[in-house]
């Protein structure tokens, strides 16, 4: 996390305004949902991007609240099906995207749990953000 952007974060979440404007809009809040807090303080979430580069679009609406210190591609995208061209929007039900995000939730704790404890406190640690796709 920037520091000092956590409650707005949370404010952004509960208020269901977090990537208001971006083609992805709903997949924040889902991500978020979703995230993890690492026993390395990093928050990890998996995000279904069709952007030809990670997180194109997204990218400056995360950067509000993260420094993204690792982005990376879920899987070859030589292999991946919507990429290919095989499978047009095949992401979105991709049985990769399903695997990664259940060995997530195996690590950490839930980040917006987290996030809502230390806005309850008055000094939060910095947590830095992460996106991984592994």
């Amino acid at each position: 996390m920037k520091p000092g952007r956590e409650k707005d974060l949370v404010r952004a979440i509960e208020s269901e305004t977090l990537g208001r404007g971006s083609v992805a809009e709903g997949e924040y809040l889902r991500n978020m949902q979703e995230a993890r807090l690492c026993n390395d303080d990093t928050v990890r979430w998996v995000e279904v991007c069709y952007c030809p580069t990670p997180l194109q679009e997204e990218r400056p609406y995360w950067e509000e609240y993260f420094d993204l210190t690792k982005v990376q591609d879920a899987h070859d995208r030589r292999k991946c099906r919507d990429q290919n061209g095989s499978e047009p929007w095949a992401c979105g039900d991709c049985d990769c995207t399903a695997r990664l995000e259940q060995n997530l939730k195996a690590s950490g704790e839930c980040f917006l749990d987290s996030l809502r404890r230390k806005r309850q406190q008055t000094s939060s640690p910095q947590v830095v953000g992460e996106v991984c796709g592994q």
